[in-house]
């Protein structure tokens, strides 16, 4: 939702690889993308599965594919028919597109070492606890947990898509 945001950059990401044009409108939330949907106003969003599901169990949407390399985890059925992990990726319908929205914790510059790995050490015991996991499923996130190396690959890899994109729609200067 918004302009020049995620979705707004999803959805040049799509035009890139399937040569379609979209005319994007921004919104002010994924609710009210999701209305103007199910309101015949747009012929598609880009939304979070969550901001979509309630219309999707009403049969008012239809979800495509999701922007992952795999399917959503998540095989409890959240409509009458279908769970999460029912819908395909959007490699699996033709569109070579992977997109993660990231969702992360981040510290100031100057933390010591020990004050880090506090953090770390609290977010990944976070992360085995029930109310996160049933926080995830019932958002549909992917759970990925990435510190260090890892993380600054994923930061560097995001950030270069990112910015490939944002140049490609004029939403930056070369």
């Amino acid at each position: 939702t918004g302009s020049k945001r995620e979705d707004h950059v999803l959805t040049v990401f799509l035009e890139k690889r399937t040569g379609a044009k979209f005319a994007y409108l921004p919104y002010k939330s994924g609710g009210e993308a999701a209305t103007q949907l199910v309101g015949n106003h747009t012929q598609s969003n880009v939304n979070n599965p969550s901001e979509n599901l309630e219309v999707w169990r009403a049969g008012q949407v239809r979800a495509l594919c999701v922007f992952d390399k795999e399917r959503i985890q998540y095989k409890t059925k959240v409509t009458e028919t279908q769970s999460w992990n029912d819908i395909p990726t959007c490699r699996d319908e033709g569109v070579d597109v992977q997109y993660l929205m990231l969702r992360a914790m981040f510290l100031p510059g100057k933390v010591a070492p020990d004050q880090t790995a506090f953090y770390v050490d609290l977010f990944r015991k976070l992360t085995q606890t029930s109310e996160y996991k049933d926080y995830m499923e019932k958002q549909a996130l992917k759970p990925v947990f990435l510190t260090g190396r890892d993380m600054l690959k994923f930061l560097e890899e995001d950030d270069a898509l990112n910015k490939s994109l944002m140049t490609e729609a004029g939403f930056v200067a070369n």
